[in-house]
């Protein structure tokens, strides 16, 4: 049950990402899409990857299913990651589309590297 969860939340916070991440590059070129509906689209996505990251360590607890060394690691990673972007913020303010666009797009390729270690 909650594996099945975990692999339908790797999609979507693969998915999310990439939308979010293409979103906000195309932002910062196009001022017209710059709406608050991507930050709340982000900041949404982002927090799916801490729900994908608790699903895994229940999994990893249960015991039933063997996860990868390499799978937990990319899943960690991630979650490290959009504290490392969260906290650039203030910083980049003038390129605040690309950071968060890089980011969504970085964050995507974890998950799809995750996805391709995933459970045995």
């Amino acid at each position: 049950m909650l594996s099945d969860l975990h692999v339908l939340f790797a999609w979507v916070v693969v998915i999310g990402n990439g939308v979010a991440g293409a979103w906000a590059l195309a932002a910062h070129w196009y001022e017209q899409i710059r709406l608050r509906a991507l930050w709340w689209f982000t900041a949404a996505v982002e927090v799916l990857i801490f729900v994908q990251v608790g699903l895994g360590v229940a999994i990893n607890a249960d015991g039933d299913v063997k996860l990868d060394q390499f799978h937990m690691f990319y899943g960690f990673v991630a979650l490290a990651s959009v504290g490392i972007i969260y906290s650039y913020r203030q910083q980049m303010k003038e390129q605040i589309y690309l950071l968060y666009g890089g980011g969504g797009l970085f964050l995507m390729g974890l998950g799809i590297r995750a996805m391709l270690l995933g459970p045995t």
